[in-house]
């Protein structure tokens, strides 16, 4: 039992990493990224509609997103969508696509968004503690020898370091990406 524990907690930690990962990705580092708009819902004939669905995405430029939707009658409800998702970009529409340039980071705000990066992985470093002591609380139930305990207990820790280590990991990246000009 105690290696199902520690199998569906490592599961579990996986899966965090994943959230973590995605949750970064939407912090822009000053060049154009499409996962930037990955949240935003579009009032497509009255039904909200992931953007992603009603439209093509390219990258003219380092700087600039291009959306070009299938159905040129959404042009306006998209770029409703875009300004209300509060982003921090302003769509300009052409009548054919939408366009959105990403302004270059101050320095300032490069700081602002590794504070909001430090504070993206506090959570997530947050959750993996959760996640250990209800294992550990599990394997308390399960009335296991002292030594057993002790011994699943430890593995738990060596898990929980290893993927404590990933987001510092993780968060270092990060902060070079934004750092950097």
């Amino acid at each position: 039992m105690e290696t199902e524990i520690i199998n569906e907690l490592e599961t579990n930690f996986k899966k965090s990493i994943e959230s973590l990962e995605g949750r970064l990705k939407k912090i822009s580092a000053g060049r154009a990224n499409p996962s930037i708009l990955d949240g935003v819902m579009v009032n497509y004939y009255g039904t909200p509609t992931p953007l992603k669905t009603l439209v093509t995405i390219s990258i003219p430029e380092a700087r600039q997103l291009m959306i070009k939707p299938f159905d040129k009658s959404s042009l306006s409800s998209i770029e409703k969508a875009i300004f209300e998702a509060d982003l921090g970009y302003t769509p300009n529409n052409d009548g054919e696509c939408i366009r959105i340039i990403i302004p270059a980071l101050t320095e300032d705000r490069r700081k602002e968004l590794v504070k909001q990066a430090k504070s993206i992985c506090e959570e997530a470093r947050v959750s993996l503690r959760n996640q250990r002591r209800d294992a550990i609380e599990l394997l308390k139930d399960e009335k296991l020898p002292e030594d057993a305990l002790k011994g699943a207990t430890d593995r738990i820790q060596v898990l929980t370091d290893k993927y404590n280590k990933l987001i510092d990991e993780i968060l270092d990246n990060k902060t070079k990406d934004l750092m950097s000009v």
